[in-house]
């Protein structure tokens, strides 16, 4: 599916008017998800990368970042993109070539809607995750199915026809069942139809909201495996005072 020729129309995509606009509301609302968690030093490992985009992105908040994707063309889009400041793998999602919790965090960002095992993906990117997994999708009860997802008598042209579309209730659902009782963040953005996708008032306001979960054609679930460190250190005298003398004379 992913072939040099896909590759290229994918990126040409996000230089459109509406690609420009939902990637920086798909970055907003990564950037709220893992505003929580320490990063220097700390590694993020992108299951099914793509083009780097993202990983950039992650890279230049601090993180140390890993890319794996299972196609070569998406691999070399994204070498390309991040030279060295990324450790590159071909791999498949479901069957990933790391150790367990050898990674801080993992992310599957619109990963599921195109393996043949979503569960088994969702159950890898827990089994290798230390300290948490943010798991992103395309919304199926959004505006942006009925015009981008729908396959319409029996035609599948495009790659978002051929994708397996998930409700938020599905979705929240299996990264339950491979989470366990861990605490959830969940927001989502673009809830207008894909025409509204401007860079113009009212729109911009609009589809840059960090809405609840569900609400958005892009949606987000940010799973916390551990307790998160404080990150903001506290308030301190920078100048020692000396103790009061307990002899010395009122």
């Amino acid at each position: 599916m992913w072939d040099k020729d896909t590759v290229r129309r994918y990126e040409e995509w996000f230089d459109t008017q509406e690609g420009s606009f939902a990637l920086r509301a798909e970055k907003r609302l990564l950037e709220y998800l893992v505003s929580g968690w320490p990063r220097r030093g700390h590694s993020f490992l992108e299951v099914g990368c793509g083009p780097g985009m993202i990983l950039e992105m992650m890279y230049e908040t601090g993180f140390d970042v890993t890319g794996l994707d299972a196609s070569p063309a998406m691999l070399a889009a994204a070498r390309k993109r991040m030279g060295t400041r990324a450790d590159l793998h071909v791999g498949n999602a479901e069957h990933l070539p790391f150790g367990d919790n050898q990674f801080d965090y993992v992310a599957l960002l619109t990963v599921l809607e195109f393996v043949e095992d979503p569960m088994r993906a969702l159950e890898e990117a827990f089994r290798v995750a230390a300290r948490g997994v943010i798991v992103t999708m395309l919304n199926k009860w959004s505006f942006y199915y009925l015009s981008h997802g729908i396959r319409c008598c029996g035609h599948h042209s495009g790659v978002l026809r051929e994708a397996s579309w998930y409700t938020p209730v599905r979705m929240r659902s299996m990264v339950r069942k491979a989470a366990g009782n861990k605490p959830f963040t969940m927001r989502s953005v673009l809830p207008g139809p894909f025409i509204t996708w401007k860079h113009t008032l009212p729109w911009r306001f609009v589809n840059t909201l960090l809405l609840p979960y569900g609400l958005g054609s892009y949606t987000g679930i940010r799973v916390d495996l551990c307790d998160i460190e404080t990150v903001t250190p506290l308030m301190a005298r920078t100048k020692a005072v000396a103790p009061p003398n307990p002899i010395a004379s009122p």
